[in-house]
C-alpha cells in the first residue's frame, strides 16, 4: 500500500509538472478571456516592380528612399553608398555599410536589384549579402540563368545551405528578400540554441526554420565562437559589384512567445459572454 501510494503520489507530481506553465506565465484555459490581446497594427503593402510597398506601422523603417541617415560605414564614418531615385545605390570599392542600430530576433524586409548589363558569370555577377547581426549571410546574387555554388547562390545562406528553390528574376526586376532571424543563445562558451532563419525569396520560400552552423566563413566550415552578442547590425555587403537596395524595414521579435492553455474550456467570462 505504500508502494503504491508512493507511485500515485509521483504520478501526480508529474502530471502536475507536465502541465504547469512557464514560470512567469499565466496557466490559461481553451478560449480563455483573461488572455491579452494582441497589439493592433495596421498592415503594410505589397511592393510592385515601380512602387516600394508600406511597411507595417510597428517597423522600424531602415531606408524609406530618402536618406542614408540609419546607415554608416563598418569602417567608421558616414555610409558612402549613394542614393538615386528612391533607390540605395552601392559603390563599388567603397566597403560594407551597418546599420547604426542593432538588432536581435527579427523579421526582415529588404528589395534589391541587379542593373541591366550587369556582367560576369557564377560569383562575379551581381555579388552582394545581407550580414544579419553583422555575422550571417544571406546571398545576393544575379542567378537568373547563372549558375554557380549550391550554397553561394542566391537564396543561400552562405557556405551553409543552399536554397530549397531558384526563384530569381532577371536583371532590371526586384527582387525581395522577407527574412525572420531568431539569435544564437550561448551559455558557458556553449551553443544552446543555434541561430535561426526563415526566408522567403520572391514569394517561395528557400530556407524553412534552418539552424545555422555558425557565422558564415568563407571556404572554411563555420562554428560558433565561444561568446556572441545578443545584438548586431543589419550589413550590406561591397563585393564590387553594381547593386542596388530599397524598403527595408525591420521588426523585432517578443522574447516570450504565447505559450499554449493547459486546461480545457471552462466557465470564463469570455465564454459566457459569447454563447
Amino acid at each position: 500500500m505504500k508502494l503504491r501510494s508512493m507511485c500515485g503520489m509521483a504520478m501526480i507530481v508529474m502530471g502536475l509538472s507536465l502541465s504547469a506553465p512557464a514560470q512567469g506565465q499565466i496557466g490559461y484555459e481553451v478560449h480563455d478571456g483573461r488572455r491579452p490581446q494582441p497589439t493592433v497594427i495596421t498592415p503594410g503593402t505589397f511592393s510592385t516592380q515601380d512602387q516600394p510597398g508600406k511597411p507595417p506601422s510597428d517597423a522600424i523603417v531602415l531606408f524609406d528612399g530618402k536618406d542614408l541617415s540609419s546607415w554608416e560605414s563598418v569602417k567608421g564614418g558616414d555610409a558612402p553608398w549613394k542614393v538615386v531615385d528612391g533607390d540605395i545605390q552601392s559603390v563599388p570599392g567603397s566597403g560594407d555599410i551597418q546599420t547604426r542600430q542593432q538588432f536581435g530576433d527579427m523579421q526582415l524586409h529588404i528589395e534589391w536589384l541587379e542593373p541591366q548589363g550587369t556582367k560576369g558569370r557564377s560569383q562575379e555577377r551581381g555579388n552582394s549579402g545581407i550580414f544579419l547581426q553583422g555575422l550571417y549571410e544571406m546571398q545576393v546574387l544575379d542567378n537568373y540563368k547563372n549558375e554557380t555554388y549550391a550554397d553561394g547562390m542566391a537564396g543561400a545562406i552562405y557556405g551553409q545551405y543552399p536554397p530549397l528553390a531558384n526563384p530569381s528574376r532577371p536583371q532590371g526586376e526586384w527582387q525581395t528578400y522577407d527574412i525572420i532571424f531568431h539569435a544564437a543563445k550561448l551559455q558557458d562558451g556553449k551553443v544552446v540554441r543555434p541561430a535561426r532563419v526563415t526566408a522567403f525569396f520572391n514569394g517561395v520560400l528557400v530556407q524553412d526554420d534552418t539552424d545555422l552552423i555558425g557565422p558564415t566563413a568563407y571556404q572554411i566550415l563555420a562554428t560558433y565562437p565561444a561568446s556572441l552578442p545578443d545584438q548586431g547590425p543589419l550589413q550590406l555587403q561591397d563585393h564590387t559589384s553594381p547593386i542596388y537596395y530599397r524598403n527595408i524595414w525591420v521588426r523585432g521579435l517578443p522574447a516570450e512567445k504565447p505559450q499554449p492553455p493547459i486546461k480545457p474550456a471552462g466557465q470564463n467570462d469570455y465564454e459566457k459572454m459569447h454563447r
